[in-house]
């Protein structure tokens, strides 16, 4: 009997286990805790980032109908390093884990870049970089998108919904294309995302790959919702990078921040851009009413590790 209890115990512990929830930044705490960049942009866009006394002061971060804004400048012409912008980070870093955003509006625009990712603190491209969230102008599909130091490459498409743009992550290898899904779904990303109010995105880098999901507002698991977040009843992911052979995710991937920000034109929105980046930063500079909608809404970013 005292051996059936001691199975039984066990039993109950491994079905338990899964991940915690590490840390939770509501709205307040995103604005108010997290870090502020302020340097020049490491993507050569035609933006200035607000530091943390700046972006409150100007109105860049604020609670809007209980989400946290995150926003830039759009009522003024732009002058000296380009369009007033914000980009954050969270106040810890982290390796592998369970990060899950609800998002209920992201930046639109011809000239913008917004993106949601994790990278590394430390001599990127070591320590590897996770797009999550990121397209450029007018682009209505999410692109999720691996970048490395050399040697890591994943295996091409399978039991994933997006496309495979590239295999091999190598930033050096691929002129910094990474290895790149673009999502098939027009919900995913831009004026489609916002038009049905957003909804969650949810990244588990784990030892075996990084896999990325998201889900409709009216489609979210009840077990995020509940915060014991289980992946292995999610059904496929919108992208998988599986680490095999071909990539040493303890290698490449580690001591990552959370970040959000919109930057105009630069290395990719510049040269996707008609008429190439100088049409880009005179468009952005000459029409701030053009960037109403470019700004984030969060409820929240979740941090839960195994």
């Amino acid at each position: 009997m005292e051996a059936r209890l001691i199975l039984l115990f066990l039993f109950i512990s491994l079905c338990s286990a899964g991940y915690n929830l590490k840390y939770n930044w509501g709205p307040q705490a995103i604005i108010d805790q997290w870090k502020y960049f302020n340097g020049a942009d490491p993507t050569h866009g035609y933006v200035y980032y607000a530091n943390y006394d700046q972006a409150h002061q100007w109105g860049y971060v604020r609670i809007q109908g209980g989400k946290a804004y995150i926003g830039g400048d759009s009522t003024s012409v732009s002058s000296g390093s380009g369009r007033g912008s914000t980009r954050i980070s969270s106040p810890i870093q982290f390796t592998k884990g369970l990060v899950i955003a609800d998002i209920a509006h992201m930046p639109v625009g011809m000239g913008t870049w917004p993106a949601f990712w994790t990278c590394t603190t430390s001599g990127w491209p070591t320590g590897g970089e996770i797009d999550v969230i990121e397209g450029v102008n007018g682009e209505t599909l999410n692109q999720m998108t691996l970048h490395a130091s050399p040697t890591c490459t994943v295996p091409g498409k399978y039991n994933e919904f997006a496309n495979v743009l590239g295999t091999n992550c190598d930033v050096y290898a691929t002129g910094n294309a990474g290895c790149a899904r673009k999502d098939v779904d027009s919900a995913t990303y831009g004026n489609g995302f916002n038009n049905i109010g957003g909804g969650v995105y949810a990244m588990q880098w784990a030892d075996d790959g990084v896999f990325i999901w998201f889900f409709k507002r009216n489609a979210i698991p009840a077990d995020i919702n509940n915060n014991v977040p289980n992946p292995a009843g999610w059904g496929n992911p919108r992208a998988r990078f599986a680490f095999n052979q071909g990539c040493d995710g303890n290698a490449h991937f580690y001591n990552h921040e959370i970040i959000f920000d919109n930057t105009y034109c630069g290395d990719w929105a510049g040269a996707a851009y008609p008429n190439g980046k100088a049409a880009c930063e005179d468009y952005v500079r000459n029409n701030p009413g053009a960037f109403a909608n470019a700004y984030w809404l969060v409820n929240s970013v979740k941090l839960y590790q195994l």
